[in-house]
Protein backbone atom coordinates (compact mmCIF):
# COMPACT_ATOMS: atom_id res chain seq x y z
CA UNK A 1 0.00 0.00 0.00
CA UNK A 2 1.19 3.52 -0.79
CA UNK A 3 0.23 6.93 0.53
CA UNK A 4 -0.25 9.85 -1.82
CA UNK A 5 0.09 13.34 -0.36
CA UNK A 6 -0.96 16.79 -1.55
CA UNK A 7 -3.66 15.87 -4.05
CA UNK A 8 -5.25 19.28 -4.46
CA UNK A 9 -8.67 19.84 -6.01
CA UNK A 10 -11.18 22.66 -6.28
CA UNK A 11 -13.63 23.07 -3.40
CA UNK A 12 -16.61 22.08 -5.54
CA UNK A 13 -14.96 19.25 -7.48
CA UNK A 14 -17.24 16.50 -8.77
CA UNK A 15 -17.17 12.87 -7.65
CA UNK A 16 -14.99 11.76 -10.56
CA UNK A 17 -12.23 14.29 -9.94
CA UNK A 18 -10.58 12.55 -6.98
CA UNK A 19 -10.21 9.06 -8.53
CA UNK A 20 -8.99 10.73 -11.73
CA UNK A 21 -6.35 12.67 -9.78
CA UNK A 22 -5.26 9.48 -7.98
CA UNK A 23 -4.89 7.62 -11.29
CA UNK A 24 -2.96 10.54 -12.77
CA UNK A 25 -0.56 10.58 -9.80
CA UNK A 26 0.00 6.80 -9.98
CA UNK A 27 0.04 6.58 -13.74
CA UNK A 28 -2.57 3.83 -13.51
CA UNK A 29 -5.97 3.05 -12.01
CA UNK A 30 -5.47 1.57 -8.49
CA UNK A 31 -7.16 -1.60 -7.23
CA UNK A 32 -8.32 0.24 -4.10
CA UNK A 33 -8.05 3.69 -2.53
CA UNK A 34 -9.11 5.32 0.75
CA UNK A 35 -9.06 8.88 2.08
CA UNK A 36 -6.81 9.25 5.16
CA UNK A 37 -6.94 13.03 5.40
CA UNK A 38 -8.84 15.92 3.86
CA UNK A 39 -7.78 19.44 4.67
CA UNK A 40 -8.83 22.89 3.52
CA UNK A 41 -6.43 25.39 1.94
CA UNK A 42 -8.12 28.76 2.49
CA UNK A 43 -5.07 30.97 2.11
CA UNK A 44 -6.72 32.54 -0.94
CA UNK A 45 -10.39 33.23 -0.21
CA UNK A 46 -11.06 33.55 -3.93
CA UNK A 47 -9.65 30.08 -4.60
CA UNK A 48 -10.32 27.74 -1.69
CA UNK A 49 -9.10 24.19 -2.30
CA UNK A 50 -9.33 20.76 -0.72
CA UNK A 51 -6.09 18.89 -0.07
CA UNK A 52 -6.16 15.09 0.22
CA UNK A 53 -3.87 12.33 1.45
CA UNK A 54 -4.89 8.94 0.03
CA UNK A 55 -3.87 5.35 0.76
CA UNK A 56 -3.89 3.29 -2.43
CA UNK A 57 -3.33 -0.31 -3.45
CA UNK A 58 -1.89 0.01 -6.96
CA UNK A 59 -2.59 -2.48 -9.72
CA UNK A 60 1.18 -2.61 -10.25
CA UNK A 61 4.23 -0.79 -8.93
CA UNK A 62 3.87 2.88 -9.92
CA UNK A 63 6.74 4.99 -11.20
CA UNK A 64 8.62 6.80 -8.44
CA UNK A 65 7.24 10.12 -7.24
CA UNK A 66 8.53 12.36 -4.45
CA UNK A 67 5.02 12.70 -2.96
CA UNK A 68 4.30 8.97 -2.92
CA UNK A 69 5.46 7.10 0.20
CA UNK A 70 4.84 3.73 1.81
CA UNK A 71 1.68 3.87 3.94
CA UNK A 72 2.33 3.30 7.66
CA UNK A 73 0.63 0.54 9.59
CA UNK A 74 -2.67 1.81 11.00
CA UNK A 75 -3.30 -0.70 13.80
CA UNK A 76 -2.52 -0.02 17.46
CA UNK A 77 -0.65 -2.81 19.26
CA UNK A 78 -1.17 -3.64 22.96
CA UNK A 79 1.91 -3.88 25.20
CA UNK A 80 0.61 -6.44 27.71
CA UNK A 81 -1.94 -9.14 28.41
CA UNK A 82 -3.05 -9.76 32.00
CA UNK A 83 -2.91 -13.33 33.31
CA UNK A 84 -6.34 -14.85 33.80
CA UNK A 85 -6.36 -14.88 37.61
CA UNK A 86 -4.48 -11.65 38.42
CA UNK A 87 -5.67 -10.74 41.92
CA UNK A 88 -4.70 -7.05 42.07
CA UNK A 89 -6.82 -4.47 40.27
CA UNK A 90 -5.65 -1.01 39.20
CA UNK A 91 -7.73 2.05 40.10
CA UNK A 92 -8.47 4.93 37.74
CA UNK A 93 -9.58 8.18 39.41
CA UNK A 94 -11.65 10.32 37.04
CA UNK A 95 -13.73 9.64 33.94
CA UNK A 96 -12.74 12.42 31.58
CA UNK A 97 -11.15 11.47 28.25
CA UNK A 98 -7.89 10.49 29.96
CA UNK A 99 -9.57 8.33 32.61
CA UNK A 100 -11.90 6.70 30.09
CA UNK A 101 -9.06 5.65 27.81
CA UNK A 102 -6.84 4.53 30.67
CA UNK A 103 -9.72 2.37 31.94
CA UNK A 104 -10.61 1.13 28.45
CA UNK A 105 -7.04 0.05 27.66
CA UNK A 106 -6.61 -1.64 31.02
CA UNK A 107 -9.91 -3.45 30.52
CA UNK A 108 -9.01 -4.50 26.97
CA UNK A 109 -5.72 -5.90 28.28
CA UNK A 110 -7.59 -7.88 30.96
CA UNK A 111 -6.75 -5.90 34.11
CA UNK A 112 -10.38 -5.25 35.25
CA UNK A 113 -9.89 -1.67 36.53
CA UNK A 114 -11.95 -0.01 39.24
CA UNK A 115 -13.00 3.48 38.13
CA UNK A 116 -13.83 6.20 40.67
CA UNK A 117 -15.85 9.28 39.70
CA UNK A 118 -16.83 11.95 42.23
CA UNK A 119 -19.60 13.16 39.92
CA UNK A 120 -22.54 11.37 38.35
CA UNK A 121 -23.22 9.32 35.23
CA UNK A 122 -23.30 11.44 32.12
CA UNK A 123 -27.12 11.60 31.79
CA UNK A 124 -27.67 12.68 35.40
CA UNK A 125 -24.72 15.02 35.15
CA UNK A 126 -26.33 16.66 32.11
CA UNK A 127 -29.48 17.31 34.16
CA UNK A 128 -27.41 18.78 37.00
CA UNK A 129 -25.59 21.04 34.54
CA UNK A 130 -28.86 22.26 33.06
CA UNK A 131 -29.98 23.19 36.59
CA UNK A 132 -27.21 25.80 36.63
CA UNK A 133 -27.86 26.98 33.09
CA UNK A 134 -31.65 27.21 33.50
CA UNK A 135 -32.27 27.79 37.22
CA UNK A 136 -29.01 29.23 38.62
CA UNK A 137 -28.52 26.13 40.81
CA UNK A 138 -24.96 24.80 41.09
CA UNK A 139 -24.23 21.22 42.18
CA UNK A 140 -20.56 21.37 43.31
CA UNK A 141 -20.07 17.64 42.65
CA UNK A 142 -21.90 17.32 39.31
CA UNK A 143 -21.42 20.06 36.75
CA UNK A 144 -19.44 21.02 33.63
CA UNK A 145 -16.17 20.11 35.38
CA UNK A 146 -17.13 17.02 37.42
CA UNK A 147 -18.85 13.88 36.21
CA UNK A 148 -18.63 11.16 33.60
CA UNK A 149 -17.04 12.40 30.38
CA UNK A 150 -15.08 15.24 31.99
CA UNK A 151 -15.06 18.89 30.97
CA UNK A 152 -14.71 17.92 27.30
CA UNK A 153 -18.26 16.56 27.25
CA UNK A 154 -19.61 20.11 27.26
CA UNK A 155 -17.38 21.46 24.52
CA UNK A 156 -17.03 21.54 20.76
CA UNK A 157 -15.62 18.01 20.91
CA UNK A 158 -12.55 19.02 18.90
CA UNK A 159 -10.24 16.09 18.14
CA UNK A 160 -7.45 17.68 16.15
CA UNK A 161 -4.02 17.84 17.67
CA UNK A 162 -0.43 18.95 17.19
CA UNK A 163 1.03 15.84 18.84
CA UNK A 164 3.01 13.29 16.81
CA UNK A 165 1.55 9.80 16.74
CA UNK A 166 4.12 7.22 15.59
CA UNK A 167 2.72 4.54 17.92
CA UNK A 168 -0.89 5.15 16.79
CA UNK A 169 -2.19 6.13 20.22
CA UNK A 170 -4.15 8.96 18.61
CA UNK A 171 -5.44 6.63 15.94
CA UNK A 172 -6.57 4.27 18.69
CA UNK A 173 -8.51 7.12 20.35
CA UNK A 174 -10.27 8.06 17.11
CA UNK A 175 -11.01 4.43 16.21
CA UNK A 176 -12.58 3.77 19.62
CA UNK A 177 -14.66 6.94 19.27
CA UNK A 178 -15.97 5.75 15.91
CA UNK A 179 -16.80 2.36 17.42
CA UNK A 180 -18.72 4.22 20.16
CA UNK A 181 -20.79 6.19 17.64
CA UNK A 182 -18.71 9.11 16.37
CA UNK A 183 -18.97 9.88 12.64
CA UNK A 184 -16.38 7.95 10.64
CA UNK A 185 -15.14 11.17 9.07
CA UNK A 186 -13.17 11.95 12.25
CA UNK A 187 -10.63 9.42 10.96
CA UNK A 188 -9.74 11.54 7.95
CA UNK A 189 -10.95 15.17 8.08
CA UNK A 190 -8.21 17.62 9.05
CA UNK A 191 -10.14 19.18 11.95
CA UNK A 192 -12.51 16.52 13.33
CA UNK A 193 -15.08 17.32 15.98
CA UNK A 194 -18.03 15.52 17.57
CA UNK A 195 -20.19 17.91 19.59
CA UNK A 196 -21.81 17.55 22.99
CA UNK A 197 -24.92 15.50 22.20
CA UNK A 198 -22.96 12.75 20.44
CA UNK A 199 -20.33 12.70 23.16
CA UNK A 200 -22.95 11.85 25.78
CA UNK A 201 -24.06 8.62 24.09
CA UNK A 202 -20.48 7.72 23.15
CA UNK A 203 -19.36 7.96 26.78
CA UNK A 204 -22.17 5.59 27.77
CA UNK A 205 -21.18 3.02 25.13
CA UNK A 206 -17.55 3.12 26.22
CA UNK A 207 -18.59 2.59 29.83
CA UNK A 208 -20.62 -0.44 28.75
CA UNK A 209 -17.59 -1.96 27.02
CA UNK A 210 -15.35 -1.37 30.04
CA UNK A 211 -17.91 -3.02 32.32
CA UNK A 212 -18.36 -5.94 29.91
CA UNK A 213 -14.60 -6.52 30.11
CA UNK A 214 -14.63 -6.65 33.91
CA UNK A 215 -14.22 -2.99 34.82
CA UNK A 216 -16.19 -1.57 37.76
CA UNK A 217 -17.49 2.00 38.02
CA UNK A 218 -18.22 3.76 41.30
CA UNK A 219 -20.02 7.06 40.77
CA UNK A 220 -20.51 9.67 43.47
CA UNK A 221 -17.30 8.38 45.05
CA UNK A 222 -14.43 10.74 45.78
CA UNK A 223 -10.81 9.92 46.58
CA UNK A 224 -10.28 11.52 50.02
CA UNK A 225 -6.77 10.26 50.84
CA UNK A 226 -3.93 8.28 49.29
CA UNK A 227 -2.72 5.64 51.77
CA UNK A 228 1.06 5.26 51.75
CA UNK A 229 3.54 2.81 53.22
CA UNK A 230 6.75 3.75 55.02
CA UNK A 231 8.53 3.87 51.65
CA UNK A 232 5.72 6.07 50.24
CA UNK A 233 4.49 3.15 48.12
CA UNK A 234 0.77 3.51 47.39
CA UNK A 235 -1.18 0.92 49.38
CA UNK A 236 -4.73 2.10 48.73
CA UNK A 237 -7.25 4.91 48.81
CA UNK A 238 -9.64 6.19 51.46
CA UNK A 239 -12.94 7.04 49.82
CA UNK A 240 -15.72 9.52 50.55
CA UNK A 241 -18.09 6.71 51.58
CA UNK A 242 -15.76 5.83 54.47
CA UNK A 243 -14.36 2.67 52.90
CA UNK A 244 -10.78 1.82 52.01
CA UNK A 245 -9.86 0.50 48.58
CA UNK A 246 -6.60 -1.52 48.54
CA UNK A 247 -4.44 -1.06 45.43
CA UNK A 248 -0.81 -0.46 44.53
CA UNK A 249 -1.48 1.20 41.17
CA UNK A 250 -3.55 4.40 40.88
CA UNK A 251 -4.06 6.43 37.70
CA UNK A 252 -4.72 10.08 38.62
CA UNK A 253 -6.91 11.39 35.80
CA UNK A 254 -8.37 14.20 37.91
CA UNK A 255 -9.05 16.92 35.34
CA UNK A 256 -7.88 20.52 35.61
CA UNK A 257 -10.44 21.64 38.21
CA UNK A 258 -9.98 19.07 41.02
CA UNK A 259 -8.69 21.73 43.37
CA UNK A 260 -9.47 19.94 46.64
CA UNK A 261 -7.76 16.78 45.36
CA UNK A 262 -4.70 18.80 44.35
CA UNK A 263 -4.56 20.25 47.87
CA UNK A 264 -4.85 16.79 49.42
CA UNK A 265 -2.03 15.41 47.25
CA UNK A 266 0.15 18.43 48.04
CA UNK A 267 -0.41 17.93 51.77
CA UNK A 268 0.59 14.27 51.31
CA UNK A 269 3.92 15.36 49.82
CA UNK A 270 3.28 14.26 46.23
CA UNK A 271 5.76 16.02 43.93
CA UNK A 272 4.13 18.89 42.02
CA UNK A 273 4.84 22.40 40.83
CA UNK A 274 2.93 25.46 39.68
CA UNK A 275 2.76 25.95 35.91
CA UNK A 276 1.75 28.74 33.54
CA UNK A 277 -1.89 29.19 32.58
CA UNK A 278 -4.10 31.85 30.98
CA UNK A 279 -6.96 34.16 31.88
CA UNK A 280 -9.39 36.13 29.74
CA UNK A 281 -12.93 36.27 28.41
CA UNK A 282 -15.23 34.66 25.86
CA UNK A 283 -15.97 36.76 22.77
CA UNK A 284 -19.03 36.27 20.53
CA UNK A 285 -19.68 37.37 16.94
CA UNK A 286 -22.37 36.41 14.46
CA UNK A 287 -21.05 33.27 12.78
CA UNK A 288 -21.86 34.77 9.38
CA UNK A 289 -19.25 37.48 9.93
CA UNK A 290 -16.54 34.93 10.66
CA UNK A 291 -17.62 32.80 7.68
CA UNK A 292 -17.44 35.75 5.30
CA UNK A 293 -14.08 36.90 6.64
CA UNK A 294 -12.54 33.45 6.36
CA UNK A 295 -14.16 32.01 3.23
CA UNK A 296 -15.38 34.98 1.17
CA UNK A 297 -17.83 33.96 -1.58
CA UNK A 298 -17.52 30.30 -0.49
CA UNK A 299 -19.06 31.03 2.93
CA UNK A 300 -21.90 28.65 3.61
CA UNK A 301 -20.48 25.80 1.53
CA UNK A 302 -21.52 22.61 3.36
CA UNK A 303 -18.08 21.06 2.93
CA UNK A 304 -16.48 23.99 4.72
CA UNK A 305 -19.14 24.28 7.41
CA UNK A 306 -18.91 27.02 10.02
CA UNK A 307 -15.54 28.79 9.89
CA UNK A 308 -13.10 28.79 12.78
CA UNK A 309 -10.02 30.87 13.52
CA UNK A 310 -6.78 30.86 15.52
CA UNK A 311 -5.28 34.18 16.53
CA UNK A 312 -2.28 35.36 18.52
CA UNK A 313 -0.90 38.79 19.39
CA UNK A 314 2.25 39.69 21.31
CA UNK A 315 1.37 42.81 23.30
CA UNK A 316 3.68 45.68 24.15
CA UNK A 317 3.58 44.76 27.85
CA UNK A 318 5.20 41.42 27.06
CA UNK A 319 2.04 39.33 27.30
CA UNK A 320 0.76 36.96 24.64
CA UNK A 321 -2.94 37.15 23.79
CA UNK A 322 -4.46 34.26 21.86
CA UNK A 323 -7.73 32.62 20.92
CA UNK A 324 -8.57 29.47 22.85
CA UNK A 325 -11.14 26.71 22.29
CA UNK A 326 -12.84 28.42 19.37
CA UNK A 327 -16.41 27.11 18.98
CA UNK A 328 -18.00 27.79 15.57
CA UNK A 329 -21.78 27.99 15.62
CA UNK A 330 -21.85 27.38 19.36
CA UNK A 331 -22.61 29.01 22.67
CA UNK A 332 -20.93 30.29 25.81
CA UNK A 333 -21.76 28.19 28.87
CA UNK A 334 -21.57 28.47 32.64
CA UNK A 335 -18.73 26.22 33.82
CA UNK A 336 -18.48 26.97 37.54
CA UNK A 337 -17.62 24.15 39.94
CA UNK A 338 -17.42 26.06 43.24
CA UNK A 339 -20.10 28.17 44.95
CA UNK A 340 -19.57 31.91 44.73
CA UNK A 341 -17.26 31.69 41.73
CA UNK A 342 -18.05 32.17 38.04
CA UNK A 343 -16.35 30.52 35.05
CA UNK A 344 -17.17 30.52 31.33
CA UNK A 345 -16.46 27.97 28.62
CA UNK A 346 -17.58 27.35 25.04
CA UNK A 347 -19.39 24.45 23.39
CA UNK A 348 -20.93 23.44 20.05
CA UNK A 349 -23.08 20.65 18.75
CA UNK A 350 -21.91 18.52 15.83
CA UNK A 351 -23.93 20.66 13.40
CA UNK A 352 -22.31 23.90 14.59
CA UNK A 353 -25.53 25.53 13.48
CA UNK A 354 -26.19 28.13 16.20
CA UNK A 355 -26.10 31.81 15.36
CA UNK A 356 -22.92 32.94 17.16
CA UNK A 357 -19.27 32.01 17.01
CA UNK A 358 -17.36 32.18 20.28
CA UNK A 359 -13.82 31.76 21.52
CA UNK A 360 -11.74 32.45 24.56
CA UNK A 361 -9.49 35.49 24.19
CA UNK A 362 -6.93 34.81 26.87
CA UNK A 363 -3.64 36.17 28.16
CA UNK A 364 -0.73 33.98 29.19
CA UNK A 365 0.47 34.25 32.79
CA UNK A 366 3.26 32.62 34.76
CA UNK A 367 3.64 31.50 38.38
CA UNK A 368 5.35 34.84 39.06
CA UNK A 369 1.88 36.43 38.69
CA UNK A 370 0.27 34.24 41.35
CA UNK A 371 -0.63 35.82 44.70
CA UNK A 372 1.12 33.07 46.64
CA UNK A 373 4.15 30.89 46.08
CA UNK A 374 4.09 27.13 45.79
CA UNK A 375 2.22 24.56 43.70
CA UNK A 376 -1.24 25.83 44.70
CA UNK A 377 -0.60 29.46 43.78
CA UNK A 378 -2.39 29.17 40.43
CA UNK A 379 -5.53 27.92 42.17
CA UNK A 380 -5.53 30.98 44.44
CA UNK A 381 -5.15 33.19 41.35
CA UNK A 382 -8.05 31.51 39.54
CA UNK A 383 -10.33 31.66 42.55
CA UNK A 384 -9.74 35.38 43.12
CA UNK A 385 -10.79 36.37 39.60
CA UNK A 386 -13.69 33.90 39.51
CA UNK A 387 -14.99 35.52 42.70
CA UNK A 388 -14.69 38.98 41.14
CA UNK A 389 -16.64 37.79 38.09
CA UNK A 390 -19.35 36.29 40.30
CA UNK A 391 -19.75 39.63 42.11
CA UNK A 392 -19.69 41.68 38.90
CA UNK A 393 -22.39 39.46 37.39
CA UNK A 394 -24.73 40.06 40.31
CA UNK A 395 -23.97 37.14 42.60
CA UNK A 396 -26.40 34.66 41.02
CA UNK A 397 -24.23 33.00 38.31
CA UNK A 398 -25.22 35.56 35.69
CA UNK A 399 -22.00 36.49 33.89
CA UNK A 400 -20.47 39.95 33.54
CA UNK A 401 -20.54 41.07 29.89
CA UNK A 402 -19.39 44.06 27.87
CA UNK A 403 -19.56 45.32 24.29
CA UNK A 404 -16.18 45.43 22.57
CA UNK A 405 -16.62 49.13 21.79
CA UNK A 406 -17.14 49.92 25.47
CA UNK A 407 -14.26 47.68 26.56
CA UNK A 408 -11.88 49.44 24.17
CA UNK A 409 -13.12 52.83 25.39
CA UNK A 410 -12.64 51.80 29.04
CA UNK A 411 -16.27 52.45 29.96
CA UNK A 412 -18.82 50.11 31.46
CA UNK A 413 -21.58 48.75 29.26
CA UNK A 414 -25.11 49.61 30.38
CA UNK A 415 -26.78 47.62 27.61
CA UNK A 416 -25.84 45.28 24.78
CA UNK A 417 -26.32 45.71 21.05
CA UNK A 418 -26.96 43.63 17.96
CA UNK A 419 -25.03 40.55 19.13
CA UNK A 420 -27.20 38.58 21.54
CA UNK A 421 -25.10 36.75 24.14
CA UNK A 422 -25.71 33.01 24.34
CA UNK A 423 -24.59 32.50 27.95
CA UNK A 424 -27.17 31.00 30.26
CA UNK A 425 -28.47 31.76 32.89
CA UNK A 426 -27.94 35.30 31.57
CA UNK A 427 -25.52 38.23 31.57
CA UNK A 428 -25.11 41.54 33.37
CA UNK A 429 -23.69 44.49 31.35
CA UNK A 430 -20.76 45.92 33.30
CA UNK A 431 -17.04 46.69 33.09
CA UNK A 432 -14.94 43.54 32.58
CA UNK A 433 -11.86 45.36 33.84
CA UNK A 434 -13.25 44.56 37.31
CA UNK A 435 -12.76 40.85 36.60
CA UNK A 436 -9.26 40.74 35.10
CA UNK A 437 -5.73 41.75 36.10
CA UNK A 438 -4.68 45.14 34.75
CA UNK A 439 -2.00 43.59 32.53
CA UNK A 440 -4.61 41.30 30.93
CA UNK A 441 -6.98 44.22 30.30
CA UNK A 442 -4.22 46.24 28.63
CA UNK A 443 -3.07 43.30 26.50
CA UNK A 444 -6.58 42.41 25.29
CA UNK A 445 -7.35 46.06 24.48
CA UNK A 446 -4.26 46.10 22.28
CA UNK A 447 -4.99 42.70 20.72
CA UNK A 448 -8.61 43.22 19.63
CA UNK A 449 -7.88 45.86 16.94
CA UNK A 450 -4.96 43.73 15.73
CA UNK A 451 -7.29 40.73 15.44
CA UNK A 452 -9.73 42.97 13.57
CA UNK A 453 -7.06 43.59 10.95
CA UNK A 454 -6.72 39.82 10.46
CA UNK A 455 -10.45 39.00 10.50
CA UNK A 456 -12.72 41.73 9.20
CA UNK A 457 -15.42 42.49 11.76
CA UNK A 458 -13.64 40.90 14.71
CA UNK A 459 -13.37 44.22 16.57
CA UNK A 460 -16.98 45.22 15.76
CA UNK A 461 -18.44 47.42 18.47
CA UNK A 462 -21.39 45.15 19.30
CA UNK A 463 -19.37 41.94 19.68
CA UNK A 464 -19.96 40.67 23.21
CA UNK A 465 -17.28 39.74 25.72
CA UNK A 466 -18.29 37.56 28.66
CA UNK A 467 -16.13 36.86 31.70
CA UNK A 468 -14.28 35.15 33.01
CA UNK A 469 -12.28 32.34 31.31
CA UNK A 470 -9.84 30.79 33.82
CA UNK A 471 -9.85 27.02 33.18
CA UNK A 472 -7.75 26.95 30.02
CA UNK A 473 -5.43 24.35 31.57
CA UNK A 474 -4.36 22.90 34.88
CA UNK A 475 -2.76 25.41 37.26
CA UNK A 476 -0.10 22.86 38.26
CA UNK A 477 1.87 19.86 37.05
CA UNK A 478 2.17 16.67 39.11
CA UNK A 479 5.63 15.21 38.62
CA UNK A 480 6.19 11.92 36.83
CA UNK A 481 9.06 9.91 35.37
CA UNK A 482 9.56 8.64 31.84
CA UNK A 483 7.65 5.57 33.04
CA UNK A 484 4.65 7.82 33.92
CA UNK A 485 5.04 7.21 37.69
CA UNK A 486 5.32 9.84 40.42
CA UNK A 487 9.03 10.36 41.24
CA UNK A 488 8.43 10.27 44.99
CA UNK A 489 5.23 8.25 45.38
CA UNK A 490 5.56 4.82 43.73
CA UNK A 491 2.29 3.44 42.41
CA UNK A 492 0.83 6.88 41.64
CA UNK A 493 0.47 7.63 37.92
CA UNK A 494 -0.40 11.29 37.19
CA UNK A 495 -2.18 11.55 33.86
CA UNK A 496 -3.99 13.84 31.47
CA UNK A 497 -4.83 17.51 31.56
CA UNK A 498 -5.24 17.83 35.32
CA UNK A 499 -1.73 16.51 35.93
CA UNK A 500 -0.30 18.83 33.28
CA UNK A 501 0.37 16.28 30.51
CA UNK A 502 -2.37 17.03 27.96
CA UNK A 503 -4.40 19.90 26.58
CA UNK A 504 -7.65 18.71 25.05
CA UNK A 505 -9.75 15.63 24.35
CA UNK A 506 -7.40 13.87 21.93
CA UNK A 507 -4.14 14.41 23.79
CA UNK A 508 -5.85 13.52 27.08
CA UNK A 509 -7.05 10.24 25.58
CA UNK A 510 -3.58 9.56 24.21
CA UNK A 511 -2.03 10.20 27.62
CA UNK A 512 -4.55 7.86 29.22
CA UNK A 513 -3.39 5.13 26.85
CA UNK A 514 0.27 5.82 27.60
CA UNK A 515 -0.28 5.67 31.35
CA UNK A 516 -2.39 2.50 31.05
CA UNK A 517 0.52 0.89 29.21
CA UNK A 518 2.89 1.89 32.02
CA UNK A 519 0.54 0.54 34.70
CA UNK A 520 0.05 -2.76 32.85
CA UNK A 521 3.81 -3.30 32.54
CA UNK A 522 4.39 -2.38 36.19
CA UNK A 523 1.72 -4.82 37.35
CA UNK A 524 3.37 -7.61 35.36
CA UNK A 525 6.86 -6.68 36.55
CA UNK A 526 8.09 -5.81 33.07
CA UNK A 527 9.57 -2.59 31.70
CA UNK A 528 7.62 -0.16 29.57
CA UNK A 529 9.21 -0.28 26.09
CA UNK A 530 11.58 2.64 25.60
CA UNK A 531 9.73 3.95 22.55
CA UNK A 532 6.54 4.25 24.61
CA UNK A 533 8.02 6.30 27.45
CA UNK A 534 7.19 9.97 27.70
CA UNK A 535 7.34 12.37 30.64
CA UNK A 536 7.05 15.67 28.77
CA UNK A 537 3.61 17.33 28.61
CA UNK A 538 1.58 17.18 25.42
CA UNK A 539 -0.92 19.65 24.05
CA UNK A 540 -3.61 19.86 21.41
CA UNK A 541 -2.52 23.46 20.87
CA UNK A 542 -4.89 26.42 20.89
CA UNK A 543 -8.51 25.25 20.96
Amino acid sequence: MLRLHDITLALDHDAAALPAAIAARLGAVPRHWQIVRRGVDARKRSEIKLVYSIDVTPAEDPPGHPKTVSAPEMRYRFVADAPEHLAERPVVVGTGPCGIFAALLLAQMGFRPIILERGQKVRQRTKDTWALWRRNILNPESNVQYGEGGAGTFSDGKLYSQIRDPLLHGRKVLTEFVKAGAPEEILWVAKPHIGTFRLVSMVERMRAEIEALGGEYRFGTKMEEVLLGVDRQVLGLRLSDGTTLPTRHVVLALGHSARDSFAMLHAAGVAMEAKPLSIGVRIEHPQAIIDAARYGHAAGNPILGAADYKLVHHAANGRSVYSFCMCPGGRVVAAASEPGRLVTNGMSQYSRAEFNANAGIVVGISPADFPQAGPLGGIAFQRHWEEQAFIAGGGNYAAPAQRVEDFLAARASVSLGAVVPSYKPGVTPTDLARCLPDFAVAAIREALPAFGRQIRGFAMGDAVMTGVETRTSSPLRIGRSDGCESPNTPGLYPAGEGAGYAGGILSAGVDGIRVAEAVACAMLGTSLPVERRRAAPMSDGWG
